[in-house]
């Protein structure tokens, strides 16, 4: 499958700069649905709707506002918007090593991959298997789609990914769930370590599917068998198509059916 580069610069630290793209590390699997008109199945869309004047907005009628309280907002501009965004980065800095195992998974964000340009192929390769061995990723800040992000770089079975990580503040402490109770008795501690050490066993992420997913999906096809699809009426320059791993699979039942007949 080819990954699709969505921001090109160079990872840094010293004097070491390796030119990389970041692409996607992963492919949501949920089944999208169109909301469609009954009566013709037409695609509906969203429209900017005022209660006050009960009437359809236009574009060049909206400004953006931050709400402090039921009907009370300040206008913020594109222009002031613009003075408080950082600048897009094309470096990666890293600014020190810290073992990735003391960072608790909530802070975990999104995972991309790092793959090396032409000419950082041997220094990407030199970083991967250092970091590997030694256990060790990379912190760093980096702007992606006009914010800046606190981000993690580590190296799996040679290739460099990065995780974007929650600042401290967007995550809620934990403190007041856990619930008053009376002492637990070592009795009771040893019968839960049994259960558990007899429900160990290591990862794998093959043995996990999306069960509602597979499940659309044998839906689909039996529907592509059963009849048709409902078309809406042409719009010029809209494109109706679906997801394209969805699609895809349509299409493959399709072929399947014409072949059997």
């Amino acid at each position: 499958m080819a990954m699709q580069g969505i921001w090109s610069g160079t990872i840094s630290f010293s004097l070491v700069a390796i030119p990389v793209q970041l692409v996607r590390a992963i492919e949501p699997g949920r089944v999208s649905f169109r909301m469609l008109h009954s009566a013709d199945y037409s695609p509906l869309r969203r429209k900017m709707f005022c209660p006050e004047e009960e009437r359809i907005v236009s574009p060049e009628e909206i400004v953006r506002g931050y709400e402090i309280g039921p009907g009370r907002h300040f206008l913020i501009t594109d222009e002031e918007l613009e003075s408080v965004s950082p600048e897009r980065s094309r470096t990666i800095e890293i600014s020190e090593f810290i073992d990735l195992r003391e960072v608790d998974p909530i802070y975990y964000d999104h995972p991309y991959y790092l793959v090396p340009e032409k000419g950082g192929e041997k220094a990407y390769r030199l970083l991967a298997e250092v970091m590997e061995r030694t256990g060790k990723a990379g912190l760093a800040r980096f702007v992606l789609d006009e914010r800046e992000h606190l981000v993690a770089v580590r190296s799996a079975e040679g290739v460099l990914a990065l995780i974007t990580l929650h600042y401290a503040g967007e995550v809620l402490p934990a403190g007041d769930i856990l619930a008053a109770g009376g002492q637990i008795d070592a009795l009771e501690k040893g019968r839960m370590k049994k259960e558990i050490k007899k429900r160990m066993s290591r990862f794998d992420p093959d043995a996990y599917a999306d069960g509602r997913r597979k499940s659309l999906l044998d839906l689909l096809k039996k529907k592509a068998k059963e009849r048709p699809p409902v078309e809406a009426p042409a719009a010029e320059g809209e494109e109706t198509e679906g997801p394209a791993d969805l699609i895809a699979a349509l299409q493959k039942s399709m072929r399947k059916l014409k072949e059997d007949r």
